[in-house]
């Protein structure tokens, strides 16, 4: 399936105290080097596990993105492919009114990311307070905050 996403994603100082509410969901991806693309296996709070496989093209806030759902072993022979670019992190899901954040705090790098993915890029953005007081700068147009970027950071820094 293909959309635009619209998304804003902000630099965060640490891991926020988060509302009760938050959904944490465990996420591994990887970038491949001789395609556009990733392929992620996300495990969902309730132990489910969905993989998918995702291009995404364009810069900053609109990108195209284009996304299916994978089998297990579909994504067994595809995970060998992104060896050296890969990344993990825990994903932690909060609605605030109409939108959801999504926070997302890296294993093996003391890096957190918040996103808020909008209905359209005119659509004004109110930080919650249990973010705001966290929130180092806007890094949407910022490439080396994509976890593309980071997955290739994280391989030259080991």
């Amino acid at each position: 399936m293909s959309h635009l996403e619209i998304e804003r994603t902000y630099l965060l100082d640490e891991l926020p105290d988060l509302p009760a509410d938050a959904r944490a969901y465990r996420l591994e991806q990887g970038y491949f080097a001789d395609e556009p693309g990733r392929v992620r296996r996300s495990v969902a709070p309730d132990g489910t596990v969905t993989y998918t496989h995702t291009v995404k093209t364009g810069r900053g806030l609109v990108r195209r993105e284009t996304e299916r759902r994978i089998s297990p072993d579909e994504f067994e022979t595809m995970w060998p492919r992104t060896a050296g670019r890969r990344l993990a992190k825990t994903r932690s899901c909060i609605n605030e009114g109409s939108l959801v954040w999504e926070i997302d705090d890296y294993d093996g790098i003391e890096l957190v990311l918040a996103d808020v993915e909008l209905p359209s890029p005119n659509t004004t953005v109110i930080i919650p307070p249990w973010l705001a007081a966290h929130v180092i700068r806007e890094v949407t147009d910022e490439p080396k905050y994509r976890n593309h970027e980071i997955a290739l950071r994280m391989m030259r820094e080991r």
